[in-house]
């Protein structure tokens, strides 16, 4: 199973709204962003994108140093909450890894987000060792994440899987990689229909466990 992160995995929000609301206030006394933080639903709802493609819907009329800038302390705001013991994991995320591990299956994560971020959230709420893989879109340097499902299954020999998210590039990602998709319906996240093409949905991380029954 490859495992998006955000929204599917770790509930973002407890980390990244916080980190989100520090950062702008940076940016403006820094002098780099003037006007009003950019309503919450804007990052909300474009989580599963690339940041580069994040911040062009949050910001559009920033130039592009704001936005690394922005990559530089949303990173370093959401990595000092997570050592300060902040941000959550989904309800029964651990148990059901560690089942899923007990019946044999690999597990993946494949997440469009940055590599220390990805990795940080795994180690922090020591879930490390249940996955043989932790592949980012900021260590690979991959357009999208189709092409980073791609290179994981490829370095792995991963040749069937299921791809488990809550996003269209996560549908998108297992389908156009050959993969069973499992959409995630309980991170409030999503719009109407970005689910569409999911082989089967689940309303809570635990159901992954009655799919499986034979």
């Amino acid at each position: 199973m490859i495992f998006d992160l955000d929204g599917t995995l770790f509930q973002t929000e407890t980390l990244l709204l916080p980190a989100y609301h520090a950062m702008f206030d940076t940016l403006k006394a820094e002098g780099t962003y003037t006007g009003e933080t950019p309503d919450e639903s804007l990052i909300l709802g474009s989580l599963g994108m690339l940041l580069e493609q994040i911040w062009q819907r949050v910001m559009p009329d920033a130039d592009i140093q704001v936005h690394r800038r922005a990559d530089e302390l949303l990173l370093q705001y959401q990595i000092d909450r997570l050592r300060g013991g902040e941000g959550q994991m989904y309800e029964e995320v651990a148990a059901t890894l560690a089942e899923l591990r007990r019946q044999g299956i690999r597990l993946f994560v494949a997440s469009n987000g940055l590599e220390a971020y990805v990795k940080g959230v795994i180690e922090q709420k020591e879930l490390a060792p249940q996955f043989e893989g932790l592949y980012s879109a900021g260590e690979f340097q991959t357009r999208s994440k189709v092409d980073l499902v791609r290179r994981l299954m490829e370095t792995y020999g991963v040749n069937t899987a299921w791809m488990v998210g809550d996003r269209p590039s996560d549908v998108e990602a297992g389908l156009e990689n050959g993969l069973t998709v499992i959409g995630c319906d309980y991170a409030g996240f999503r719009k109407e229909g970005e689910l569409e093409g999911a082989h089967a949905v689940i309303s809570k991380f635990s159901d992954l466990l009655t799919l499986i029954e034979p």
